[in-house]
């Protein structure tokens, strides 16, 4: 179970090229019978959890997909297939989603061992073409952990250098420190075992156990009694070292095997339990506990609400980012400045912003389209009323798209908040993002309307009580002199085609040469300067600078799996914590009782 956890454990995987046996070998140890079939009959990872207690009785059950399922003994096979089936699909296609076999049994060795898919290179019909590299694939899944044991499962009738599970397994475990054999079928090919076995031309450092497997309808008592018997009689096979022969010496070394393995990585383990185990209940600690009643939904909500609305605070009001110190895109205050800083830019370099333009082509005209019956010299307003509303027409975008930003921006910032804050409660993350996003959008839309108010009261009437706006129509006006007397100058060569005035720059005067009336030239500027002040008021006010609770109960699916699986965590790791000695114990207490 603490395998389930991350925590590698001392495994003893079986490998083998297809129709080596290795079935047949893993049946003899468990006592069970495990599928049988041509071709591949291993589809998915097989873990065989073998359990040895005194109880009389035999307990099975399989694991899979979440699902704990009991076992009869005589069913063990089309259970096992059925899963297969569930896990896998019908065919001959391979998963490497594995089913676990728990047998609890007296006098089985106290093992865990997994069963992989024989080694097959051609595909048969149903299997995908690519199957070699899928058993490959899982194979080297399982055996390349240093934790794990490789039970290289050979078949006398063949090479052993030619086998592709000596291969693999040589890939990852070189000079075969964790890699046993055992050697099956011995009854067909006796000669020249003996030689093959003790030659060991493939490098298997934990060396070699010959077995012969159960025939037919044989009890595994008569397979045993069989297989002492081939050994004692065969003329050939008698010649093997009776310490390498059997599959009682198969499980004898298999449990040795593991128990050293365990000891040597025993500090290991233990470490790495406790690691997981601190970093588990520290994990479900922060959790917030699970909500049993309305009134733990309320107060949680309450709370909720208000760490998001001090959240919002620092970042829109008081410019605190000690939340967010690495997200730039929360920092409201800085990024409103930002906002603002790119609204006056836009504002201060549009077309209408460009006062030497055409200069004071747009006044005359609007000046002889308001003429009238009037006093000499007299400045009629609605001429510089409608250029005032043109001007203010073809900005008026500009705040609007402001407004727009800024509302975009607080109800991104304000979902995330949420997000953060409500993320463990589901339906409350959800309801209040659907609130406060229909606030959001009300108060933009109030927004926006209150500035196209606002553009709309600038066109009513050119009123301003900034005493700046007098100081500087008086300084503009002070230059009136000297450009009217640019303009009508005669006795210089060339004529001067521009001017140069204050707060304007240079001006192209040239084309002012062509009216006579000296009067409207002289109204033109006056109109002209008092837009200008007013128009620098006016951006500059614009400017960076201008003045269901009980839905509440339902957590989230995933955080209710998740403070499941921590807490069934937990339990398991505590448990292996107090238990891998007394594994210890009992390991060595089984190879005691065998000898």
């Amino acid at each position: 179970m603490v395998m389930k956890e991350g925590i590698q454990l001392p495994t003893i995987v079986v490998v083998g090229d297809q129709s080596s046996g290795k079935s047949s070998v893993l049946e003899s140890l468990a006592g069970v019978n495990l599928p049988r079939s041509q071709g591949i009959c291993t589809r998915v990872p097989l873990i065989i959890r073998l359990q040895n207690h005194a109880r009389q009785g035999l307990e099975l059950y399989l694991e899979y997909n979440g699902k704990t399922v009991p076992v009869e003994e005589p069913q063990i096979a089309t259970a096992i297939n059925i899963a297969t089936d569930e896990v896998a699909g019908p065919g001959k296609s391979i998963s490497d989603i594995p089913l676990t076999l728990v047998v609890k049994k007296d006098g089985v060795p106290d093992l865990t061992m997994v069963d992989l898919p024989g080694i097959t290179r051609v595909p048969v019909h149903g299997q995908p073409d690519n199957i070699y590299e899928q058993i490959r694939d899982i194979i080297m899944q399982y055996i390349t952990p240093k934790e794990s044991i490789i039970l290289n499962v050979l078949s006398a009738t063949v090479d052993f250098s030619t086998c592709e599970s000596i291969r693999m397994s040589q890939q990852v475990d070189k000079n075969g420190e964790r890699t046993l054999a055992v050697v099956t079928k011995v009854d067909r090919a006796p000669e020249g075992l003996v030689d093959k076995v003790t030659a060991d031309d493939v490098n298997i450092g934990l060396g070699y156990v010959c077995v012969r497997n159960r025939i037919g309808d044989e009890s595994y008592e008569e397979a045993r009694k069989e297989e002492a018997r081939l050994f004692e009689t065969n003329a050939h096979l008698s010649r093997i070292d009776k310490s390498i022969v059997g599959v009682h010496v198969l499980a004898q070394k298999l449990v040795r095997i593991q128990a050293n393995a365990i000891a040597k990585c025993l500090p290991e383990i233990v470490k790495n339990i406790s690691a997981k185990l601190d970093a588990n209940v520290s994990e479900l600690e922060k959790m917030p506990k699970a909500l049993t009643s309305i009134a733990d939904a309320t107060q949680a909500m309450m709370r909720i609400i208000q760490a998001a609305k001090e959240s919002l605070k620092k970042l829109l009001w008081r410019g605190e980012f000690d939340e967010y110190p690495e997200d730039n895109t929360k920092h409201g205050t800085a990024r409103f400045v930002e906002m603002l800083n790119r609204f006056s830019d836009e504002l201060h370099n549009c077309e209408e912003s460009n006062l030497s333009k055409d200069f004071l082509t747009e006044e005359i005209k609007g000046l002889e389209d308001a003429r009238g019956i009037e006093l000499p010299n007299f400045l009629p307003c609605e001429a510089f009323l409608r250029i005032l509303r043109r001007k203010v027409e073809r900005i008026s975008y500009l705040p609007i798209k402001l407004s727009e930003k800024y509302w975009y921006y607080i109800d991104d910032v304000v979902m995330s908040v949420l997000t953060r804050h409500s993320e463990m409660y589901y339906h409350l993350k959800v309801s209040a993002k659907g609130a406060a996003h229909n606030l959001v959008q009300k108060l933009r839309e109030q927004s926006i309307n209150r500035v196209k108010e606002i553009v709309e009261m600038e066109k009513l009437t050119g009123y301003t009580c900034n005493p700046d706006y007098m100081m500087e129509w008086n300084k503009l006006m002070k230059q009136q002199d000297h450009f009217m007397n640019q303009i009508s100058v005669t006795n210089m060569r060339p004529l001067p085609c521009s001017v140069d005035l204050e707060g304007l720059g240079e001006i192209q005067i040239e084309h002012l040469r062509k009216h006579s009336d000296v009067s409207i030239l002289q109204q033109a500027f006056d109109l002209k300067m008092r837009m200008v002040a007013y128009w620098k008021v006016f951006k500059e006010l614009m400017g960076p600078d201008g003045h269901g609770i009980k839905m509440m109960l339902v957590e989230s699916p995933a955080i209710v799996a998740k403070r499941e699986k921590l807490k069934n965590s937990i339990k398991v790791l505590k448990e292996s914590k107090d238990s891998v000695a007394k594994i210890m114990d009992g390991i060595f207490a089984y190879d005691a009782c065998l000898v």
